[in-house]
């Protein structure tokens, strides 16, 4: 019986650690609001990026993608730390096929040092 107790809570451990890292607040967000197809190898993409910690410094990496779907261009982004929690970046990609969308792949308050020039 002490088994199947064990089990239960073992189960549900691993429940409520997949749901708060699911649910959690993360320290930083973004969201795409819009993107500009400025010629047939670049795209302008406009987007927020919310930190917890404004004062942190951020990296976003955005990229065009085709008609298909797949992607034809990427790029990282810089955002430096700041006073205001949430910022508005517009960023050009360069493609190498004709780009039809933007998105953000992801942000991170990992920055690589090639960034800061550290």
């Amino acid at each position: 019986m002490w088994a199947l107790s064990a089990a239960v809570v073992v189960v549900g451990v691993i429940v409520a650690f997949v749901a708060y890292e699911k649910f959690a607040v993360s320290e930083i967000d973004s969201e795409a609001t819009s993107f500009d197809l400025v010629s047939e190898s670049q795209l302008d993409i406009t987007f927020t990026v919310t930190r917890e910690d404004p004062s942190r410094a951020a990296v976003c990496i955005v990229r065009s993608r085709s008609k298909d779907g797949s992607e034809t261009g990427r790029r990282e982004v810089y955002i430096a730390g700041g006073d205001s929690q949430t910022v508005k970046v517009t960023a050009p990609v360069y493609t190498s096929r004709p780009p039809a969308m933007g998105d953000i792949y992801g942000c991170s308050l990992d920055v690589p040092a090639y960034l800061t020039g550290g």
